[in-house]
């Protein structure tokens, strides 16, 4: 395996690498200023993203520059404009961003005043998952050095761009990962998610003009514009640039958080950087992007880890987390723990949600336990289906159909095991073993 080219990592685990020094040491804030100095306009900075092929890095792949495109043109629409930073990260599987603002905070802060300085943003909100005390802490410590040195507020670095970066703690809701729905947190609100349209780039934040962006996607854009779209779009795949943080977990030797290029073969994430299944077991299933993917059988493991090929095979890339189980995994064990996850979190204004949610974990949790019928069976892939897609005003809905009709599809097997030997086959194997070894 060749060394790829690696960039979002290449501080983190320095000693100090949170702070402004090593941080202005390794080159930091050049991209801001060759922005606010050269000067680029507005216009070249998105067109820059937009060359460079960055996609959001937060689950759905939209291209970055694009998005920020959205935002009204501030001749014609003079409201105030914020952005928000989504860094609740509550995906299942997924613990990327938290190694960015723990280890690189001022990367994603020089990403922000950029992104800032192209959408003509007056403020930016960074939503912080409640748990991520220490990222929390260093980030905020990051903004006060920031701020201190003339980067954060008024004038900034000597010129007519000003712009505030102020931090905001979630508490533990995986609705608010949702962009109306962290929002709406935002503003002091319960975190229900919002009808759309209208969409944020036009009624958003306390109604004004927003643009809400991942963490990862932001602190891509520094390397965007101090190396040029064209060193970027040379990285990853022809649809998918860049490299990507591959949080990996579950049955593996070496489980972490590791810089990839995108298109990069999950066999290859999971062999080389991963070092494979552990224990010497073989691989049984896997998520490719965080729960709300779906298991995957081992067959489809060759599958390159970009939105496009990931899509080909019926699944998505979402966070690029993976989550591997070996052969001493239940699937329908794991879907009963997704699904009484998805019943506890959704916020209930759906009835396809409110009512899917829970009966999904209800059903399979009686298969899980014994008592299942070929009929409940049935009735998961027919919920699922009433569920997703798109019928609900937010996808979490979506998030809990799709691992549903993806254990169905792939290992239907194992439920009907379930049904027809009263109980999980695994268990009263495990059992059995342990009755001959006695």
């Amino acid at each position: 395996m060749s060394a790829p080219e690696l960039y979002l990592l290449e501080r983190a685990g320095r000693e100090g690498s949170e702070t402004l020094s090593v941080y202005h040491g390794s080159g930091g804030y050049k991209a801001l200023e060759k922005v606010l100095k050269t000067p680029l306009t507005q216009a070249e900075v998105i067109s820059e993203v937009r060359e460079a092929g960055l996609r959001g890095r937060g689950g759905a792949g939209f291209p970055t520059g694009l998005k920020w495109s959205f935002m009204p043109d501030h001749e014609k629409d003079s409201r105030k404009r914020y952005m928000v930073v989504n860094a609740d990260e509550s995906e299942p599987g997924t613990c990327k961003d938290r190694v960015l603002m723990r280890e690189d905070p001022h990367g994603l802060i020089e990403g922000c005043l950029i992104a800032a300085f192209a959408m003509r943003i007056d403020a930016v909100y960074i939503y912080v998952r409640g748990e991520y005390r220490k990222p929390y802490n260093r980030l905020q410590a990051a903004i006060d050095e920031a701020r201190a040195a003339g980067l954060v507020g008024d004038a900034i670095m000597g010129s007519e761009f000003s712009c505030e970066i102020h931090m905001h703690k979630g508490a533990g809701a995986y609705i608010c990962g949702e962009e109306t729905g962290l929002m709406e947190s935002l503003e002091g609100k319960r975190g229900h998610p919002r009808p759309k349209p209208p969409f944020p780039a036009g009624v958003g934040l306390w109604g004004q003009p927003t643009t809400v962006n991942n963490v990862e996607s932001i602190f891509n854009v520094p390397f965007i514009i101090d190396r040029g779209a064209t060193w970027f779009a040379r990285l990853g795949s022809e649809e998918s640039r860049g490299n990507f943080l591959c949080g990996i977990s579950g049955h593996v030797e070496r489980p972490g958080v590791y810089e990839v290029p995108l298109g990069t073969p999950a066999r290859e994430i999971l062999e080389d950087y991963a070092g494979g299944i552990w224990k010497g077991r073989s691989l049984k299933a896997w998520f490719p992007g965080g729960s709300s993917t779906g298991l995957l059988p081992p067959d489809l493991i060759d599958t390159p880890m970009e939105h496009d090929s990931i899509k080909a095979i019926g699944s998505m890339f979402g966070t690029g987390a993976m989550i591997i189980l070996d052969e001493t995994a239940c699937t329908v064990r794991a879907s009963e723990v997704l699904a009484r996850f998805y019943d506890h979190e959704s916020c209930g204004q759906c009835s396809q949600c409110r009512e899917g949610t829970e009966w999904l974990h209800q059903i399979f949790r009686r298969i899980e336990e014994g008592g299942g019928s070929m009929e409940d069976i049935a009735n998961l892939e027919r919920l699922a289906m009433g569920m997703a897609p798109g019928k609900t005003i937010c996808a979490l809905a979506d998030a809990a159909a799709i691992p549903t009709l993806a254990v169905i599809k792939h290992f239907k097997n194992e439920l009907v095991a379930h049904v027809e030997q009263g109980c999980c086959p695994l268990k009263a194997n495990t059992a059995r073993a342990q009755e001959v070894r006695v």
